[in-house]
């Protein structure tokens, strides 16, 4: 069992093949940290980790002990008041006023498997024998207030979640104003912290900076986990790059507000938090209820980015993902957006979908304005009903003569929000997040719906399982195209106001998970105005989003290139677009388009009634291509070759499962003058003594690798141009 309890030394220590976390029972009964990084031995304490000394201006646990001080000793769950000076895990407020808490370990539990979260997506095992999970129960005495901090460990996975549960035993109410999951305290600070950055259409960005004393941190304030900040972060020593050296990531499951923080203390200890934001937050217990914190998810790799990635990777396809979709190959689609927008009717629609199904796509989208009077977007959200002036025969006359053109049926949706012209806004004024007093701020000319009121939940719901039941729906594509304000429930009680962020977020949870349950032959797509809830939270329920509203080839490869840090290729939502661009007005090649989105779910966002023959025809070969190797598109083994966020190129290469196919993608930017006719890229995860054959050559794998595949100009599909690109495909002999 990966699990030791050395009971003399009250330590644990968790292991596998890949890492080791050792904590310990500190003397005042609290959680401290003395080890987590690459194997250690099993059979021997390492309480010689646990460092003190003496250091002025410092508050000492006892009267007697000038050692021994919270301020200083790595903690696993660290609290306020009593010492230590960092910001902690989680802060309470008592009934007499007072924020102290003093949480002391009394018992634990080892067993295998690992525990589910109630109401909370959360990674998962198929058997036992995959992991083993440690409970550590703690206990303040003052308010009788139990604290039980939940570990599990994988058993062929170098990952080790984590998350937090209270739950008040006392017979006083108290509030949970913090409570984050994950507290890691590191003994110095020599590392780069990573972190995924952006704004709507140029999402997760990558951002590289070294620690420095004090804190750093990223978040989200918006009520999603944001355009702005993905919730993860890494940390990674200087000399580690994409291949090689020592990375720790942390990735939070959840998507609402969040901080994930890096303090660092004078001495160059390293604190990591993550969690829901405090700020806003506050959750009232009672005698006898709880509160569970949200999961993190903590990858080590000694094998750099890429290490990090493709555990990531592999966890959450296989082990985060759900239902039907998880492991099925996903279809190539077409949606309207981009061709028609608003305007459309149910003759230019089957006209559209003639021409797709020819070309052999699988799925066609409908996109906005199918419902109520959405004409624009001033109006309609909220009617999930059929517009019936453009699609006379209902959305079940379209479905079935979708499917009788040999494609599935989709849908978008944005069944979160309201516009003030819809008739759900006209009976129910009051469902919106607003205060009556104050003014009401609006987002693409709508309001978000309270989904913390039941009455709202309830209403959605019905609407959503009445449109899902009836209509010949095969995949739907949830979108959420504003952040909330005015963050205030009508109606609610006081004490409720501080939980709505969260409340809406369980609820939205407690929406997906009964659709997807009642109709899990549905594929469901998130997107939020694109990538804005590209998080773990919304894989556990839909096994993709839409990667970014940035369709533009040439930007898709650093928005794709920085997601591929911690998400699967499965999990992108990626599509050929028109050109010029409609975002950036940039004109690529049709081929290079399709090489950026191949590495994802693949489909098209364009007017093919307006192409010509030849790029008909073209985009019906890439189509074809796709479908030969699909499964490697998908489902393979991804690593990243040169990185867009430092020279104007790209490139990436995915395998398949057997390891018989390689696919590497090449794109550059913009040319230069005289500059190099070819260069060498070093391809990686090759057998070095297999061989491969390129087109009519035959290559080592350790010559490939070690010596470079060398790039020519007439490699490049179109030509050798501004944003050109290549796709080259190796087969294992």
């Amino acid at each position: 069992m990966p699990i030791n309890f050395r009971e003399k030394e009250k330590e644990f220590h968790l292991y596998n093949d890949s890492l080791s976390y050792v904590i310990c029972v500190l003397p005042n009964g609290h959680i401290g940290n003395l080890y987590y990084g690459k194997r250690l031995s099993e059979n021997m304490s390492y309480a010689y980790l646990l460092e003190n000394k003496y250091r002025p201006l410092t508050a000492y646990v006892y009267e007697d002990d000038d050692c021994f001080s919270l301020q200083h000793t790595r903690q696993e769950y660290a609290s306020y008041g009593s010492g230590d000076m960092i910001l902690p895990a989680f802060e309470i407020s008592h009934e007499d006023g007072s924020h102290l808490s003093h949480f002391v370990f009394y018992d634990y539990a080892i067993s295998k498997g690992k525990p589910q979260l109630s109401g909370l997506p959360n990674t998962y095992v198929e058997s036992d024998e995959e992991a083993t999970s440690l409970e550590l129960y703690l206990k303040d005495h003052n308010s009788e207030t139990e604290l039980c901090l939940t570990y599990t460990i994988y058993e062929s996975r170098a990952v080790i979640t984590r998350n937090a549960k209270f739950t008040q035993r006392g017979e006083k109410e108290l509030c949970l104003k913090r409570a984050l999951s994950l507290c890691l305290d590191l003994p110095d600070k020599d590392y780069e912290w990573l972190h995924l950055d952006g704004a709507w259409g140029r999402e997760r960005y990558l951002q590289s900076s070294l620690l420095h004393q004090g804190s750093q941190s990223i978040y989200s304030l918006k009520g999603a986990s944001s355009a702005e900040h993905n919730p993860f972060i890494a940390l990674k020593r200087p000399d580690a790059n994409e291949h090689e050296g020592e990375v720790m990531g942390f990735s939070l499951v959840y998507s609402g507000n969040f901080l994930a923080q890096v303090d660092v203390t004078p001495f160059h200890q390293t604190r990591v938090s993550m969690g829901i934001h405090p700020l806003g937050f506050e959750w009232y217990l009672k005698s006898g209820e709880s509160f569970q914190t949200p999961e993190v998810v903590m990858v080590y790799s000694h094998l750099g980015l890429n290490g990090m990635s493709q555990i990531y990777h592999d966890l959450f396809s296989q082990r985060l993902a759900r239902g039907e979709w998880r492991d099925r190959e996903r279809p190539i689609l077409l949606n309207n957006w981009e061709a028609m927008t608003f305007n459309f009717n149910e003759n230019s629609i089957l006209s559209l979908a003639e021409v797709a199904a020819k070309l052999g796509v699988e799925l066609f989208v409908m996109d906005d304005g199918w419902f109520g009077q959405r004409n624009n977007e001033k109006a309609g959200l909220g009617d999930w009903r059929v517009n019936q002036k453009k699609l006379p025969n209902g959305l079940l006359g379209i479905s079935q003569r979708i499917h009788q053109l040999g494609m599935l049926f989709g849908l978008w949706i944005e069944p979160e929000m309201v516009n003030k012209d819809s008739d759900l806004y006209r009976e129910h004024p009051d469902w919106i997040l607003h205060h009556p007093k104050h003014s009401q701020s609006q987002g693409r000319h709508q309001y978000t719906l309270d989904l913390s009121r039941e009455e709202v939940y309830q209403n959605i719901y019905q609407q959503l399982h009445d449109l899902l039941a009836n209509h010949g729906i095969d995949y739907i594509k949830w979108d959420m195209n504003r952040y909330m304000t005015e963050a205030y429930s009508y109606h609610a009680t006081k004490e409720h106001q501080g939980a709505i962020f969260h409340r809406y977020i369980l609820n939205l949870y407690r929406l997906y998970e009964t659709l997807t349950s009642e109709f899990p032959h549905i594929l469901f797509e998130s997107c939020s105005s694109g990538g804005a809830r590209f998080d773990p939270g919304m894989l556990y329920y839909a096994p993709q989003t839409w990667t970014s509203d940035d369709t533009d080839a040439y930007e898709r490869l650093k928005i794709q290139y920085g997601t591929s840090l911690v998400y699967p290729l499965i999990t992108m939502g990626n599509h050929v677009s028109e050109v010029p661009n409609q975002q950036l007005l940039r004109t690529t090649p049709l081929s290079t388009r399709a090489n950026v989105a191949y590495f994802g779910s693949f489909g098209y966002e364009i007017d093919l009634m307006l192409l010509e023959e030849e790029e008909l025809e073209l985009i019906k070969k890439e189509i074809d291509f796709y479908k030969n190797y699909r499964r490697v598109f998908q489902f393979g083994n991804f690593t990243r070759l040169i990185n867009p966020f430092e020279t104007d190129d790209a490139a990436w290469q995915v395998i398949s499962e057997d390891g018989h196919h390689v696919f590497v993608g090449l794109y550059l930017g913009l040319l230069k003058l005289n500059g190099p006719s070819y260069h060498r890229l070093h391809l990686k995860g090759l057998e070095a003594e297999a061989s491969y054959r390129l087109n009519n050559q035959v290559y080592l794998g350790s010559a490939l690798m070690n010596a470079g595949l060398v790039i020519n100009e007439k490699d490049f599909t179109e030509g050798y141009k501004d944003f050109a690109s290549a796709i080259y495909h190796l087969e294992k002999m």
